[in-house]
């Protein structure tokens, strides 16, 4: 089998030795060419038609960033984002994802050398994934003075009627997933039943995505906190390092954010989170499994059908990586399986049946 093409770009001489050598290590991927800038790169790339890129962001001569914008309009391939744990880094590498990367590594802000050893498992296993994602082209910027496409109509608590208060939505995701959540999130009203979900991801990066999906939704979003009541109209994200689930008391539905060992290898779980799903908010649950890599949450999503949600996968052709969402079709946990920009309008229409009001009150 032919072994995955990498190209290492970084502009810490080190950094790309220590990696060079941890992909070399591995039998089925290759590090073919290491690149301190981008311009640099983009005759790697040209020249040794890599599978894989991994990039760091702060370089000399181009922004990675901005390579990477590039890159994505004019030659779109499969990018590991190396990044920096810091506010910052957070920050920048939600933006990478946005603009195309399949997925990131946090190294540390010192002790770099060693941080990378440790990550050794992590980084190649997301080189793996990243060679067998599904890359599209990212659309040109728009042109000045180009007119903004027209808004959708807003949905209101009048064609939600009390399935705002009753239900709540879950979601699962892990690679390509902060896009795709985005993309359910920003289509909900802001009378949506809550939203709670578990993305994967570390910690330090939880609280950033949550922020800025804040600032980009008509309900409110926010990393969880333990303990506090879940709310119609707002979104609450799994913080990175820590399980998500839900609990009752009296009429509430409450947050529990705890330590634990990982489920499926993951912390946050989806698993966990759907299995509370399933115990606590049963027949007024809806499942959204969305674009990831393995099987997490999937057993568990078929245990929130069997309790009464109503669940939806996201299909293959629109994931980034299908595994977590085939998982769960074949486990017989989906009752409708979309295309990710069909699934938050599908909801609203189920939420609106369901909730005995017309279609088309507003």
């Amino acid at each position: 089998m032919a072994k995955t093409k990498v190209v290492v770009v970084d502009d810490s001489a080190l950094v790309r030795s220590i990696l060079t050598e941890i992909i070399n290590r591995q039998t089925d991927m290759e590090c073919i060419g290491a690149a301190a800038d981008p311009l640099l790169a983009r005759e790697m790339i040209r020249n040794l038609n890599p599978d894989v890129i991994t990039l760091d962001v702060e370089m000399p001569r181009m922004d990675g960033l901005d390579f990477l914008s590039r890159l994505m309009r004019l030659r779109p391939m499969p990018v590991v984002m190396v990044s920096t744990l810091t506010e910052r880094g957070a920050e920048v590498t939600l933006k990478a994802l946005e603009l195309g990367a399949v997925d990131f590594v946090a190294k540390p802000k010192i002790g770099v050398a060693d941080g990378i050893r440790l990550l050794a498992q992590d980084i190649t296993d997301k080189i793996r994934i990243a060679a067998k994602a599904h890359i599209r082209r990212a659309p040109p910027p728009p042109a000045a003075g180009a007119a903004a496409p027209a808004a959708a109509k807003p949905v209101t608590m009048a064609s939600l009627g009390r399935a705002s208060t009753e239900k709540l939505i879950f979601i699962g995701a892990s690679t390509g997933g902060t896009e795709a959540t985005k993309d359910v999130l920003v289509n909900l009203p802001a009378d949506s039943p809550a939203v709670v979900i578990t993305q994967h991801m570390p910690p330090g990066f939880t609280k950033s995505y949550a922020a800025r999906l804040d600032g980009l939704c008509k309900i409110r979003v926010k990393e969880a906190q333990d303990g506090e009541r879940i709310l119609p109209g707002h979104g609450y994200i799994a913080p990175g390092g820590l399980h998500l689930t839900v609990e009752r008391s009296g009429a509430n539905y409450i947050a529990r954010v705890q330590d634990g060992d990982p489920i499926n290898r993951h912390k946050p779980s989806v698993e966990a989170l759907f299995l509370s799903a399933a115990r606590v908010v049963g027949q007024n649950a809806i499942g959204i499994m969305l674009t990831g890599m393995g099987a997490d949450g999937a057993r568990a999503m078929k245990v929130m059908k069997d309790a009464g949600s109503y669940n939806y996968c996201q299909d293959e052709a629109s994931c980034v990586v299908f595994g977590m969402p085939r998982e769960a079709i074949a486990a017989g946990a989906a009752d409708e399986v979309l295309p990710l920009n069909q699934i938050a309008g599908k909801v609203l229409e189920r939420l609106r049946a369901t909730s005995g009001m017309s279609l088309n009150r507003v």
